[in-house]
């Protein structure tokens, strides 16, 4: 069986050196390291990466936003992000993302090799963590709520029993308790935690999508004047009426 690669991505060489050493035992493992200030995007090209892990705390730019981008740019490479302190603030943003799992910094070497291997299995850790946080199941449901007010016949709305789901997990039930009162298996559960995660992804990307575009020159002032973005697009080859344009897009006019 081919090897599981993994990228490490961090600004700190030394944090990215103690990941390779302590992952080198792991027959089963090649890994590399990714300094993000470099082209990031470019060298997970280049090599493909079955796993990356990402650290969150990066001062160049926002790992969050990082993971959002391999997520969308390479679906294959699992993204499994790691953080000094991930809070339920940042489990919540990690989740949005499509990140596999977020684990701590601090995790030991066996955690982290066997998150590795779920990741490449197929595996969403991540769903767990919802399954055991309420806040973070409390953030979920606000946020489809935002979305129904917001994106009316655009978003995938939670079913009865998924919106049943996360409220009685927000109120601090366990997977045990949630099963007896609805009785149904846990396994069930965690089936539908994962449909979800889904939704609430697939509702991200959609409203992105739906946020005016904002349009920058080079030296990053808003281009307000419609007629300029529409003479800039056509200039490029693009067409004017491109249905979901990214949210900033550079131009110099």
């Amino acid at each position: 069986m081919d090897k599981i690669k993994v990228m490490v991505i961090d600004e700190q060489a030394f944090f990215r050196a103690g990941v390779r050493e302590a992952l080198s035992s792991q027959t089963d493992m090649e890994v590399v390291e990714c300094d993000p200030t470099q082209d990031t995007l470019e060298l997970i090209e280049n090599y493909l990466p079955d796993v990356a892990l990402l650290g969150s705390d990066l001062a160049s730019l926002s790992g969050i936003d990082l993971a959002r981008k391999i997520a969308q740019h390479y679906p294959n490479t699992k993204v499994i992000v790691l953080s000094p302190a991930p809070d339920d603030t940042e489990l919540f943003e990690v989740i949005k993302t499509a990140a596999v799992a977020c684990l701590n910094k601090k995790t030991s070497t066996e955690e982290l090799a066997g998150t590795i291997r779920r990741a490449r299995a197929g595996e969403y850790p991540i769903n767990e963590s919802v399954m055991t946080r309420p806040m973070v199941a409390k953030q979920v449901l606000n946020q489809f709520r935002g979305f129904k007010r917001t994106m009316e016949g655009i978003a995938a709305p939670l079913t009865n029993r998924e919106t049943q789901i996360l409220t009685y997990v927000a109120e601090g039930n366990s997977n045990k308790e949630i099963a007896y009162i609805l009785k149904i298996s846990e396994q069930t559960i965690k089936n539908h935690v994962s449909a979800i995660l889904r939704k609430l992804n697939a509702n991200d990307r959609a409203h992105a999508c739906s946020r005016p575009a904002q349009w920058l020159d080079f030296a990053g002032r808003e281009i307000r004047d419609p007629s300029r973005v529409q003479a800039s697009l056509i200039a490029i080859g693009m067409s004017p009426n491109t249905a979901c344009l990214p949210l900033e897009l550079h131009y110099q006019y």
